[in-house]
């Protein structure tokens, strides 16, 4: 292709993506649509973004050889999961094939103490923190509770966060290299979708308003636009634009946020990929996510991110008590109500809180949104052919 003609043979690129997963899957299907070819890397066949690209290399996200026969085969790579080897990744880019996120960025990421003194090095504001590579009670009484303990690596969906609010929660911390933060009384959980071109051009998404599901920590409920005053929406946008700009990030990355009683806001943690928050942008927005993520590693114009109509989004989680293939309860109930758009990720075992899909309702009125996906939650359900 020249710059100049602006010229594409088909396929426009061919990209790789690392990982199987939905974020993958509906990378995929994003990416078919502006004439893109994908190839996946997962370490189970028939993965569900590998259903869709018909090319997967079977392989974990740790092995050097399947990691560099897919980036060997790609324009560009990417990534729908974090947990990956970034020094064989270093040296592919370092070798001079185009990789975005750049790996360096992703192992800073990687790291949740890293990334905190990354973004603390840049003037970024977030809770304040302290390292904990060896949990000790004195140790979490000198910081002060309430308080957050993180794991520095693997954290995920909720898993490896645990909350102690008094010195007797200390017997159930995380026995793992942490790090510790102020536990902060938010008034909203907040994110706010934000895409950086190779050029650095950069365009945000409307702040979204996160509920999260009590235990898990995990998204239940998502409205967007956020229910807050025009001035914090701009400051929530601002403030991840440069979040964003401080990590010289390429492609789109969910930035989550606490919006304080007093009305301040502090970055809680940066997603390096396309994010649950962003999946209401497939039905609500010009330009989706995913198809604003490739644009940006594949050197294309970005898109608009206006938001066309409000919209409520819910995570569909297995059922607790069920196990092997999924079966979908409630679905035509669901699709009788006008608005209502259903994904299914085609996972070919469900068990109990696994994401399984995620429903968008569409409404003029954000409330009303709200209402409808409130009745979806009470009408859809994930079982399983097996009991636990």
């Amino acid at each position: 292709m020249s710059a100049t003609d602006d010229r594409y043979p088909y396929p426009v690129a061919q990209i790789g993506i690392i990982g199987g997963g939905q974020l993958g899957r509906m990378l995929v299907a994003a990416a078919k649509r502006i004439g893109c070819t994908c190839t996946v890397l997962d370490p189970y066949p028939n993965s569900p973004a590998g259903q869709l690209s018909g090319e997967q290399i079977v392989g974990t996200y740790h092995d050097p050889a399947a990691l560099k026969e897919l980036v060997a085969a790609c324009d560009v790579t990417t990534f729908d999961i974090e947990d990956i080897d970034t020094e064989t990744l270093g040296g592919l880019s370092a070798a001079g094939h185009r990789i975005f996120p750049c790996p360096g960025l992703l192992a800073d990421i990687q790291d949740k103490l890293r990334q905190k003194q990354v973004l603390a090095d840049a003037g970024i504001p977030s809770a304040e923190f302290a390292p904990a590579d060896a949990p000790e009670a004195d140790a979490f009484a000198a910081f002060g509770y309430p308080l957050v303990q993180k794991v520095r690596r693997g954290g995920y969906d909720g898993r490896g966060v645990q909350v102690m609010h008094e010195p007797a929660d200390f017997d159930k911390h995380l026995p793992v290299p942490s790090l510790v933060e102020r536990f902060v009384p938010a008034r909203l959980e907040l994110a706010v979708m934000v895409a950086r071109g190779q050029d650095g051009a950069t365009c945000a998404y409307p702040p979204v308003e996160m509920r999260m599901r009590p235990g898990e920590n995990m998204l239940d409920m998502l409205l967007a636009p956020a229910r807050v005053e025009d001035t914090v929406a701009k400051a929530a946008r601002d403030l991840a634009v440069a979040t964003v700009e401080a990590l010289a990030g390429v492609g789109i990355f969910g930035v989550e946020l606490f919006l304080t009683e007093a009305g301040a806001l502090l970055v809680n943690e940066v997603a390096p990929r396309t994010h649950n928050s962003g999946h209401y942008t497939i039905e609500a927005c010009v330009t989706d996510q995913f198809e604003q993520h490739l644009r940006a590693i594949a050197g294309l114009p970005l898109g608009a991110t206006d938001l066309v109509r409000p919209a409520a989004m819910l995570n569909l989680l297995g059922e607790p008590g069920f196990t092997g293939r999924p079966v979908i309860c409630g679905l035509r109930a669901a699709l009788a109500i006008p608005g209502v758009s259903v994904h299914l990720y085609g996972k070919a075992e469900t068990r109990a809180y696994r994401k399984m899909g995620h429903v968008t309702v569409l409404d003029a009125d954000i409330d009303q949104a709200r209402a409808k996906a409130e009745r979806v939650r009470d009408l859809i359900r994930i079982e399983g052919e097996e009991a636990a």
